[in-house]
């Protein structure tokens, strides 16, 4: 019985945050994933290079909550801004100019951090796999600074 009502409630929760997310409902979940394997490998990287501190750990999930608060802000500038426009009377296609490269910027970012901790750990990381994902986050940083 209680089991059902777990699954009711995560159901009820996923479905609701991807009404209210809308197109982010992906890119928020890819983060999400991406932010738990991050926060996995550093602490197997801690634990195996015997640095495992619940301080550390503590601050890697602050980062983390920190991290959402960057997309949840650039969310809401993006509604001020489509509000804005919208309330002068003109129309805008475009749902998610900040939120989405936001989004996609730490999603490198970690990606970056998983295969740093992966290579610490001692496992073999292709060099140039480390270089392609560096490339991408600096073009979605040349994107963006092109935009502004």
């Amino acid at each position: 019985m209680k089991e059902n009502a777990v699954k009711i409630t995560i159901s009820a929760a996923v479905g609701a945050a991807c009404a209210y997310l809308g197109e982010l409902a992906v890119p928020v979940i890819v983060l999400s994933c991406v932010m738990l394997l991050d926060y996995c490998s550093g602490m197997v990287k801690a634990w195996i290079t015997g640095s495992v501190s619940s301080r550390t750990g503590v601050v890697g999930i602050l980062k983390k909550v920190g991290y959402l608060t960057v997309v949840a802000t650039g969310m809401a500038v993006d509604w001020i801004v489509k509000y804005g426009i919208t309330a002068m009377g003109a129309k805008i296609e475009i749902d998610f100019i900040f939120a989405l490269p936001v989004i996609i910027w730490l999603v490198i970012n970690e990606c970056i951090s998983i295969l740093e901790n992966v290579a610490e750990c001692g496992a073999p990381v292709p060099e140039f796999l480390l270089k392609a994902v560096g490339k991408i986050k600096d073009k979605v940083e040349e994107k963006n600074n092109d935009n502004n």
